[in-house]
């Protein structure tokens, strides 16, 4: 994976800005920072998650749960000087995970959200919409005293789902890091 230092600045600024702000909160529950590379880009995105109650197929030593992921980021990629070379979006998805009853150790994760785009040409690329979808499968590990971090790999697809052609989506490989709140 290629990522730039200009995006890893991008991130770490942000990163800054919103810790300034949060504040330990029974409200939200985790607090997310992702990079990732796309055919022929890189991107970036914060997220706030609130986790579940519900634990489903609860068995001795693993369930299925879930969380709310609400992310705001951005794309970049090489363009023209007549054209865009970055865009930011703006996402919401419901994530089930296959994890330990003690939500540590190796986990397993899927979901299908919403993503809002600032707009739908990036470089010689077009969005027929600026409203997609975004499904991703992932795998991580969670760890650290009271399994506060997590590590983890997602795979993503966004497009919009044949609502307007042309449906030129975006596939990304993304590499993730959490810190959840005590």
């Amino acid at each position: 994976m290629r990522i730039t230092r200009k995006t890893v600045r991008s991130a770490c600024f942000a990163v800054a800005l919103l810790c300034c702000g949060i504040q330990p909160s029974r409200a939200v529950d985790g607090f997310a920072v992702t990079l990732g590379e796309y055919s022929p880009g890189e991107m970036w995105r914060i997220g706030a998650q609130w986790v579940w109650p519900q634990r489903w197929f609860q068995g001795e030593h693993s369930h299925l749960g879930g969380l709310w992921d609400l992310g705001a980021g951005q794309w970049r990629r090489e363009a023209a000087a007549d054209q865009r070379d970055r865009i930011g979006e703006i996402s919401l998805t419901p994530v089930f995970r296959w994890q330990a009853n003690d939500q540590r150790g190796a986990y397993l994760e899927g979901g299908i959200g919403v993503h809002l785009l600032s707009a739908t040409s990036l470089g010689n690329k077009r969005y027929s919409t600026a409203f997609q979808f975004g499904e991703h499968l992932g795998f991580g590990y969670r760890f650290g005293t009271r399994g506060a971090f997590d590590l983890g790999y997602r795979y993503q697809h966004i497009s919009n789902a044949d609502i307007k052609t042309p449906n030129s989506g975006a596939d990304f490989h993304q590499l993730r890091l959490q810190y959840w709140f005590p």
